[in-house]
């Protein structure tokens, strides 16, 4: 029997079945049938086809990680044919086909142990103890310190751990740690595996260590009481540079744990920097296993430089209850903070209501900025439309750069930042438990934090409110930034709003807003976002906007067209958003055709929505109620349902081009109505004077976004009837 090298579980061989999934396999078998489902192997890339990636397990089998694995293009994948990568066995197949799946883990360190998977020895082993295996299993699980010298000890060695027993009274006074107490070896002997650690029957732990002859044991001893003598020093972790060879105090948060062959690491973070602290037990067990990951602690330990990066090794960790903790908590928070938060930026063109607006954009900036920082993935939910898709781009180009520096990954950016459309606007309570059902998977079996979500042209009504609850049920942060004047009960349910007064909310969009925060999260790109709002406006652009596009070489025919385009893609994009279009889109690096993509699509668009318009015009039933002409079109018989132009689209457009001889449209299906109007209306109070008029009618607005209503479909003709009367009376 053998340990858990995680958990310390007694288990046959090396891993429980609870962590099989968090360790990283060598295959030392010859067939597929010998694999382990689920398990993560290391491969190497063995070749490239148009549907996949073809990687070698091991030097016999050979599996195929299809695109449709990939969260990302296949020919935008930079791996080269002999690349280490890591892939997840997904099946194994009669024929002796391998099904592959995508690891977000693509280095070693990511994961908590290296095993090797070994059909001949029948349980994993740690890799470095292969070699050892049968000495291990004959030996019984008995203790290293009692194996017969090597060949290479010297005579001093004797004398040395004889040295030690005499001072093991000592030790048991002086010590202050429990079943986790752990013992100083060299950086070689822990990685190796070689550093070994007696026991008697007090349960204290004494070092055996091996020296070259008799000088270099002295002088080890001399160190040693140096040590015990000195108290250590207290300093921050981006201080250690000035105190390599010393003994030092920290306080921080364990961020990180993974148990290799020798020492357990564990990653402590303070307000200045993360550094590894190696906690030596025995070989490849785990030291300190009431440590966890969130928890704060203090830990003192010699700082030393091993392969070029410091690293402390540990003496005595100590986790932090009650005041002591949340002293800690606080002061890295408020580092943090004072990190992340981003200096006030100038708007990206004279606009009073995004100036007014200065502290909510900095905070949202701080948000997205903090989450960066601490390796919170960001999930940008944006309606899909025009204005979301332009807005979440914002937000995108200003975070993947950061993403990118922070992880040092190339495929960082599609792990750490992805955006995501919501129909409508609305976070209703099927978007959200697809959200929370991710993010707990992705944290239960890849460790993630929750992500922060944003919401940008969406969430900012009653009708998210049941999404948002779900979401922070498990904690999740969230910022909404909306053009709309935000719900009270949303702004007390969120992290952070962006939001104009209800006064201004006609004078700007979601793009303008958000590119202004994506210009405080990163002031790099703000040169990239000057066109963004210009697009963003249907019509009556505000000139500081059309004159921040030109300067950005965008003139009025190109402005209309990438909103075009934009709009279409929109729709074709609604349910599985791919960014790398959008980007082509919105970001054209090509100066001498910046439209050249988009008046391609733009093209598309103007055709298709022409036609629709002009069926609609021509099957408008005008309807005079009190003087006031409203124009009723019926969606079901006189749209091509579920294609482009999507009926909200339409009616916009339709609006616009009747609103002369028309006060109002409105387009009425089996369930759902879309209410357009000419002076401004709120569609909250005429919902509720319709469902007073047709109590009966399930009256219930679906998306103040949308402008739309829902009903029971047998209530139709009374709810039209209702809606007629209201809007007269309003309009």
């Amino acid at each position: 029997m053998g340990s858990c090298i995680i958990c310390g579980k007694s288990v046959e061989g090396r891993i429980c079945d609870l962590h099989e999934e968090d360790a990283l396999f060598e295959f030392r078998g010859s067939r597929a049938d010998q694999l382990s489902v689920d398990r993560y192997y290391r491969g190497s890339v063995d070749g490239f086809a148009e549907f996949g990636v073809f990687v070698d397990i091991g030097d016999s089998v050979t599996g195929l990680l299809h695109r449709s694995e990939l969260d990302q293009r296949l020919d935008s994948l930079d791996w080269d044919s002999g690349d280490t990568v890591y892939v997840q066995v997904k099946n194994v197949r009669d024929n002796g086909n391998v099904d592959l799946g995508w690891s977000i883990r693509q280095s070693e360190r990511e994961f908590r142990g290296v095993l090797v998977d070994d059909p001949e020895i029948g349980h994993s082993v740690l890799l470095e103890n292969e070699d050892d295996e049968d000495e291990e299993q004959s030996d019984d699980g008995s203790n290293e310190a009692e194996s017969e010298p090597s060949a290479d000890e010297s005579p001093s060695d004797d004398k040395s751990s004889s040295d030690d027993g005499s001072d093991t009274s000592q030790s048991e006074s002086e010590s202050t740690t429990s079943a986790g107490t752990v013992s100083r070896a060299s950086d070689d002997d822990r990685v190796e595996g070689t550093a070994a650690v007696g026991g008697n029957d007090s349960g204290s732990n004494t070092a055996v260590m091996t020296e070259s002859d008799e000088e270099a044991d002295a002088e080890s001893d001399e160190q040693t009481d140096e040590a015990t003598a000195a108290e250590p020093v207290a300093a921050a972790i981006g201080d250690l540079d000035d105190h390599v060879g010393a003994d030092v105090r920290l306080e921080g948060e364990v961020v990180g744990i993974r148990q290799t062959s020798g020492p357990t690491v564990f990653e402590l973070q303070d307000e200045s920097g993360t550094v590894d602290c190696a906690a030596f037990v025995e070989a490849g067990v785990r030291a300190y296993p009431e440590v966890e990951e969130d928890d704060y602690v203090r830990l003192s330990g010699e700082v030393r430089e091993r392969r070029g990066e410091l690293q402390v090794e540990t003496e005595e960790l100590t986790v932090l209850e009650a005041e002591e903790r949340e002293e800690v908590e606080q002061r890295l928070a408020d580092a943090l903070d004072d990190e992340a938060r981003p200096d006030t930026a100038e708007p990206l063109a004279d606009d009073t209501a995004v100036a007014a607006l200065s502290d909510q954009l900095v905070e949202a900036a701080t948000q997205i900025r903090k989450a960066v920082l601490t390796d919170r993935p960001v999930i940008v939910r944006h309606a899909n439309t025009a204005d979301g898709y332009l807005a979440g781009s914002a937000l995108e180009r200003a975070a993947l750069p950061l993403v990118t520096d922070q992880h040092r990954r190339a495929d960082a950016k599609y792990h750490y930042f992805d955006r995501r459309p919501i129909e409508g606007g609305v976070y209703d309570m099927d978007d959200a438990t697809k959200d929370t059902t991710t993010m707990l998977d992705n944290r239960e079996r890849h460790e993630e934090k929750l992500p922060l979500f944003v919401f940008v042209a969406a969430g900012g009504t009653r009708e998210s409110l049941d999404g948002f609850d779900l979401l922070n049920v498990y904690g999740a942060p969230s910022v909404v930034i909306d053009d709309i004047d935000v719900d009270g009960a949303v702004v007390d349910t969120v992290d952070a709003v962006v939001s104009p007064s209800a006064d201004t909310v006609s004078e700007t969009t979601s793009t303008a807003l958000a590119a202004n925060v994506a210009a405080h999260v990163n002031e790099d790109v703000r040169d990239d976002l000057g066109h963004l709002p210009a697009v963003s406006f249907w019509e009556d652009i505000p000139e500081p906007y059309v004159e921040a596009a030109s300067e950005a070489g965008y003139d009025e025919t190109a402005v209309s067209e990438l909103r075009e385009a934009v709009a279409l893609e929109a729709h074709y994009q609604s349910y599985e958003d791919k960014r790398e279009l959008i980007t082509d889109l919105v970001f054209g690096d090509d100066e001498e055709d910046v439209g050249g993509l988009a008046g391609h699509i733009a093209e598309q668009f103007r055709e298709k929505v022409d036609e629709e318009v002009s069926t609609a015009r021509a099957n408008l039933d005008h309807r005079t109620v009190d003087g006031v002409d409203i124009a009723v079109l019926d969606t079901d018989a006189f749209t091509h349902q579920y294609e482009f132009p999507p009926e909200s689209l339409l009616l916009d457009e339709l609006h616009r081009d009747v609103r002369d001889e028309s006060d109002a449209v409105l387009g009425i299906s089996t369930d759902t109505m879309y209410v357009r109007a000419n002076g401004d209306l709120d569609l909250h109070e005429l919902v509720n004077e319709v469902s007073e008029r047709v109590p009966e009618g399930g009256v219930a607005t679906r998306s103040v976004r949308e402008g739309t209503i829902r009903y029971l479909a047998g209530e139709r003709p009374a709810v039209l009837d209702a809606t007629l009367d209201v809007l007269a009376d309003e309009l």
